[in-house]
């Protein structure tokens, strides 16, 4: 899920500087959504004990 995020964030940012506000607009709103997955999926895996911090 992380290498979608970068990639959606790498076209967003190629799209923002070709003057593709609505490829961009929405790769990165894509991007964001994702981003927010993965940190709830991380602190559930964190309090559940599936991930040990050293």
């Amino acid at each position: 899920m992380l290498q979608w995020i970068l990639i959606l964030l790498l076209i967003a940012a190629v799209a923002s500087l070709l003057g593709f506000r609505g490829v961009a607009g929405a790769s990165a709103g894509i991007a964001k959504i994702l981003i927010f997955i993965v940190l709830i999926v991380m602190i559930i895996a964190l309090f559940t004990g599936v991930i040990i911090v050293a």
